[in-house]
This record gives C-alpha cells, structure tokens and sequence, in this order.
C-alpha cells in the first residue's frame, strides 16, 4: 500500500500491520517506546474498521457477586480481601446470591460475573450449589466466572485434574471464564506485586485448559506499576501465543493499576501513554477480535478516546461493584 507515514522505523512497523501482515514482540516493544502516539492510534483505529466495519460499540450488563472477601494470596494491591480466620470478612449464602440476581435481573442484566477470594475453606460443593441454583432460576442467564487463580484453589481443594474440575463446573452451567488475576504475566512482577499468586505458567495452563473443555473467556492487562515497558510486551505475547494455540479468548481489555492500598507502587499512567497501549494492542493481538475499553474505571472521555484508538466495546454496565470500592475508590456511572 502507499506509504501514510514518513520512513521512520515505527512508521514501517505501522505500514506492515495494515498490509495485513503480523509485528513481532521486538516491534511492538519499538512502537511503544518510539512511535507517535497518534499515528498508532489511527493505525488501531484503521485496523478496527477493517476487521469490524461497524460503527456502533458493543457493552455487556452484568451483575457482580463477589461471593466471599476471604482470601489467602494476599496480592499487594487489593484492600477487597480480609485475613482468613480474622471474623471480619463474609461469604454469600446461596439465598443471597440469588437475591441479588433478582435485582439484576429487574434491571436488565444477562450475565452474571461471580469472583472471589481464594479461600480454602469453601467446598466445591459451594460453588457448584451457586451455579446451579442461577441456572435453576434463570436459565437465560450467562455465567461467567472464576479467575484462573479461583480455578487454581478448586483444582488443589479438590484433588481432581483441573480438566476434570473444569468439566463438571460446565456441565454445572458455568459459560465462560475471565482472564481476572493475569496483571503482569512476568514472574519478576508477579514477584513483586502477589508472590503467592499463581506464576504466569499456571495462569496459561488454566486458562489453556479452559478454553480445552470449551469455556471461552477474556484476557487483560493491568499496568501502571512497576513494570517495565518489555514486560508489557511479554505479557501481550504471552497471550497472543496462547490464543494462537487455542481461539478461546473473545476479547483483550488493557487497564492500569488504581490506588486501593498505600503499600502497592502505582504509576500515574498519563491518557497518551493508555491510548498508546490500547493502539498496540489491537495491533498486535491480531487474532483477538475485540478490544475492550473501561469506561467504569478510566471514565466516558478516556472511553470515548479509545473508540478512536482500536477499541470497539466500552466493557460493562455493572451492578455493584466492590473490589474497587473497598478503598473508596468512585467508578463511572
């Protein structure tokens, strides 16, 4: 195709991902440290419009039910979670739950996203009680649920081979999955920020297995720490890889780090510098049809600016959301 750009490096980078041809990980990591943030922009944007002709973005409404606050991973940058055997936390009864389902189910919402702490505790017997008791109810109703992370603990609570676990909760009625608790697939990050946290190796098998049994899901990014700018670009790899092998993701949403506790190193990630990230992921996750933007979190500007940077879906309408919340934190309405 004729050349839009000038003959800098990152502009042939640009100009090959819109020839339809894949960037490897050492020119992305070229685009994010060199390229005009504007001119990644539009190639996401031209990217988006080639792939998705539409002009219209999709959200989903969902309710949250975070089932329990118990947690034993502890993760640096989460004020949601309360000390296993400290007496102040909670876990929903199945009747709960279900209360809450009424309310979302009244207000228009068709999918549901249940997520929690990882807590030992809890028998499988819990989990597969909720999820049946929803379907029973509302059989419309879309599950999505359990970070790979969640998956994790119900593997080791119950002895069985992750496939098999993950076979029963289907069969149960579980729909799909997130990709929740990936934040930075290095171990040197994960390290740092949740070094009780399933490794990135662990994070893949599930979400490997996962999409093995049938149950698609998402995958993200969370940055704005103290990661570096390879570590983006190793972590959209590793998915990108994954995806490769699999087709299970539907959907990529990049979000930054938000402030919950005073101990966990957040970096004020400038708008550009998001903007520019959502633009190369589109770029890059080329075998990823949807790219997603916060407007719950990043707020409806920012969420109006990534629509012109690659994103096509503004993520979700939620009802109650905690998780943020617990450190006070106010998201978009």
């Amino acid at each position: 195709m004729a050349s839009i750009f000038s003959s800098q490096p990152t502009d042939r980078i640009l100009e090959k991902a819109l020839d339809g041809n894949r960037i490897s990980p050492e020119e992305a990591l070229a685009l994010y440290r060199e390229g005009d943030h504007l001119k990644i922009m539009a190639t996401a944007r031209s990217l988006r419009e080639k792939i998705l002709p539409h002009h219209y973005a999709s959200y989903t409404m969902f309710r949250v039910v975070n089932y329990t606050n118990y947690c034993n991973v502890e993760c640096s940058f989460c004020s949601f979670m309360d000390e296993i055997g400290n007496g102040k936390g909670y876990v929903l009864s199945v009747e709960e739950i279900l209360e809450k389902m009424d309310y979302a189910v009244g207000e228009g919402a068709d999918q549901m996203f249940l997520q929690g702490g990882v807590y030992p505790d809890l028998s499988f017997d819990y989990y597969l009680n909720v999820i049946s008791a929803v379907k029973k109810k509302y059989p419309h109703m879309h599950i999505r649920a359990f970070s790979p992370v969640e998956i994790i603990n119900l593997e080791k609570i119950t002895g069985l081979p992750l496939k098999e676990v993950l076979q029963i909760l289907k069969q149960t009625g579980l729909d799909s999955v997130p990709g929740a608790g990936a934040e930075i697939l290095t171990d040197r990050m994960r390290n740092i920020i949740s070094p009780k946290k399933a490794t990135t190796e662990e994070w893949v098998r599930a979400m490997e297995t996962c999409h093995e049994v049938g149950l698609p899901g998402s995958a993200n990014i969370v940055f704005g720490s103290e990661e570096t700018q390879e570590e983006v670009i190793e972590h959209l790899n590793v998915v990108r890889n994954l995806q490769d092998r699999t087709g299970g993701f539907l959907s990529f949403i990049p979000w930054t780090f938000q402030p919950q506790t005073k101990r966990f190193k957040v970096r004020a990630v400038p708008t550009q510098e998001y903007l520019k990230v959502l633009g190369i992921c589109r770029i890059f996750l080329d075998n990823i049809l949807h790219i997603e933007t916060s407007v719950m979190v990043l707020g409806k500007g920012v969420g109006q600016l990534a629509l012109t940077s690659g994103a096509d879906d503004i993520s979700s309408v939620v009802i109650e959301e905690n998780v943020l919340r617990s450190y006070g934190l106010k998201t978009e309405k």
